[in-house]
Formats: structure tokens, C-alpha cells, sequence
């Protein structure tokens, strides 16, 4: 069977480049793959486009590469953790997509199954249908939207094998396995890597097809947004 393993972070992203569209996993700081992106950091690519969730908060996540002026265009649907990402907006440096969250992961997986475009009644009316094509379906109006790919989808899945199969957890669930379908190459970091057939079939959320790259992580943080508690 064939082997995806790299030899870590540095390695998967090694032929990112300039300019690329990137699909970076995770809802919030959940599910997010930390060490690609301290190796894009390391690399320094430059004018990046990416696509995710949110955009992580002003010292972590995809927070780190706006701090280093990484990224041209941010698509993505909560973004308000980051205080750098509004000054960004605010001051024309950064171009914003916004989109709404159901949308956004519509989005991603049709453009994973090759479907080039949809309906949705979510945005008719406002800002968010400027420009786009609207139809009537019975007695209610539509959006269309369209599919999204990238250059390049980095997920982070809790157990991953050798050939590329991929095991979510939780919250992570939410925008990683739509993501890894929708990438011309899908790099994975796993919290533990385990040998082709050990995995559980009935497990396997995103199958090994997907997957070109695949190589254990380190030093996981898995930092909480935003902590609430109750005093005693």
C-alpha cells in the first residue's frame, strides 16, 4: 500500500508557494494543524489567499502568519478573536471575504465533489448577494454560491495511518474532512500515526484517496478561545 509519511511539517509544505490557496483546517483553535502553519511561518511564503473557519486569534493559529503580513486574502466566517485581523481590515492591508458559516461549509464540500455551484437562501437581501445570481425556488429567494477548492488543504485529524486515512475527533469534525476532500493536494498532521490497516474501516472519516501527505505532530497546545467560569 502507499506510503504518504513525510518526515514532518517542514517537509509537507515545502512546495507552497507564493500566492497559493490554502484550506487550513479547525473550528475556532480546535482542530487546527499548529505545526503547518509554524512551518509556513518558517518558510515565509508570502500573498497566501486562506480559506477557514476563522482566522485564530492575534498569537496563535492563522493569527501568527497575519502578524508576519503572510496572508493577502482571508475567506471565512468568524473572525472576531483578532484584533490584528480588524486593524488589517479596517486599513485596507487585508481583503476579507466574509461568509456565512453554513455557507462557507456548503461551499467547501460541494467544491470537494465537484460541484461547481449552489443555491441558498442565506445572504438574500443583504451584502451578502450583492453581485451574485439570484432565482426564486416555490415562494422563496435564492443565492448562488459557488463550490471552493484551494492549492492546497492542511487538516489535522487525532489518528491518521500511513496510507492517508484519517480519524477526527469532536469539534474538529466540523470543516476538516470537507476541507481535505477539496484540496488539489491535502497534507494531514495526525496527534498519532499508525502503520496501513490498523485503523477501524467503520472509523474512517476521510478515506487515504484524499490524502497526499501525512507525518505524526508535535507539542499540540490545544488552546481554549475564549474561558469562561463561574466563581465559586
Amino acid at each position: 500500500m502507499w506510503d504518504k509519511t513525510v518526515s514532518g511539517a517542514d517537509a509537507a509544505v515545502q512546495d507552497i508557494f507564493d500566492g497559493a490557496v490554502l484550506m487550513l483546517g479547525g473550528f475556532g483553535l480546535c482542530g487546527i494543524p499548529e505545526n503547518c502553519i509554524a512551518a509556513l511561518l518558517r518558510k515565509g511564503v508570502r500573498d497566501l489567499t486562506c480559506i477557514s473557519n476563522n482566522a485564530g486569534v492575534d498569537d496563535f493559529g492563522i493569527g501568527l502568519m497575519l502578524q508576519t503580513r503572510q496572508v493577502r486574502k482571508m475567506i471565512a466566517s468568524y473572525v472576531g478573536e483578532n484584533a490584528e485581523f480588524e486593524r488589517q481590515l479596517l486599513t485596507g492591508e487585508l481583503e476579507v471575504d466574509l461568509i456565512p458559516q453554513g455557507t462557507l461549509a456548503e461551499r467547501i464540500r460541494a467544491g470537494g465533489a465537484g460541484i461547481p455551484a449552489f443555491f441558498t437562501p442565506a445572504g438574500y437581501g443583504t451584502e451578502v448577494a450583492a453581485g451574485k445570481e439570484t432565482r426564486q425556488f416555490g415562494d422563496k429567494m435564492y443565492v448562488m454560491e459557488l463550490g471552493l477548492t484551494a492549492d492546497f488543504a492542511i487538516v489535522k485529524a487525532w489518528k491518521g495511518d500511513t496510507a492517508g486515512n484519517l480519524i477526527y475527533r469532536h469539534t474538529s469534525r466540523n470543516f476538516n474532512p470537507m476541507m481535505a476532500a477539496a484540496g488539489k493536494i491535502t497534507i494531514a498532521e495526525v496527534e498519532e500515526l499508525v502503520p496501513a490497516g490498523q485503523l477501524d474501516p467503520n472509523q474512517i472519516h476521510t478515506p487515504g484517496v484524499y490524502v497526499q501527505r501525512i507525518f505524526q505532530g508535535t507539542a499540540y497546545e490545544k488552546r481554549i478561545e475564549q474561558r469562561t467560569v463561574q466563581k465559586a
